[in-house]
């Protein structure tokens, strides 16, 4: 038995790019399933899986545990599999990811609702306010420290679940052309980059026609390929 996985449109929800990412960027088996929001199957899609659950991502584990949330669903994988480097060895660095996780996880509600992921055109034109400036600000600061403090090219040195999680946050900042410091873009390039989020985004492409509550009152540009 494998682990099953139940997402939503690729092109949209952030949190299941983030729970597929712990299994697809780890080489971890996992059969999914994909369904659709705003429409009843997503209801029906929900209650297969649980009866209680409203959200995805959706895990059922071998062991018959339902994972609800993609910080649970991080957490048990890097306690499963600890060979598979979802988290540093390093004590150090581990601690950083184990932060950076948890903030990304809590924070950013201004950016986050301000510019909701769209991996299917880009915007031109939008405005950030004062707090999402705020927030671009201390995602800038964490991951200076972070790249400076373990050498990069990823924020705790190789791939974990830190980058996993700030994943769909640097998609955003590229599609809705926010101001970051060179620094900054050239970690969201190495993720506009990585072979796992560029499989994810063609999927997603394909999945039927785009989301009404995801349009935005801008001129399009094309999605930024780096």
């Amino acid at each position: 038995m494998t682990y099953e996985l139940l997402i939503a449109d690729k092109s949209y929800s952030s949190w299941s790019l983030r729970g597929w990412l712990c299994f697809a960027a780890f080489g971890i088996p996992v059969n999914v399933t994909s369904t659709r929001m705003y429409c009843d199957d997503f209801a029906r899609d929900l209650a297969a899986f649980s009866d209680t659950a409203r959200t995805v991502p959706l895990v059922k584990a071998p062991d018959g545990a339902l994972l609800t949330d993609s910080l649970a669903i991080a957490w048990a994988l890097a306690e499963a599999f600890p060979d598979k480097g979802l988290l540093p060895a390093d004590p150090g660095a581990r601690g950083d990811a184990l932060s950076l996780v948890a903030e990304m996880h809590s924070g950013f509600s201004a950016l986050r609702a301000a510019c909701p992921m769209n991996l299917r055109t880009g915007w031109t034109g939008f405005e950030p306010s004062a707090a999402v400036l705020a927030d671009i600000g201390r995602v800038e600061a964490l991951w200076a420290r972070a790249l400076g403090a373990h050498g990069g090219p990823w924020l705790c040195g190789a791939y974990s679940l830190a980058d996993v999680f700030f994943a769909p946050l640097a998609t955003r900042l590229v599609t809705y052309g926010l101001p970051v410091s060179e620094r900054a873009r050239a970690y969201v390039s190495r993720h506009l980059a990585h072979p796992r989020l560029v499989e994810w985004r063609k999927a997603g492409l394909d999945e039927g026609p785009d989301q009404p509550a995801y349009e935005m009152d801008l001129p399009r540009r094309e999605f930024p390929q780096s």
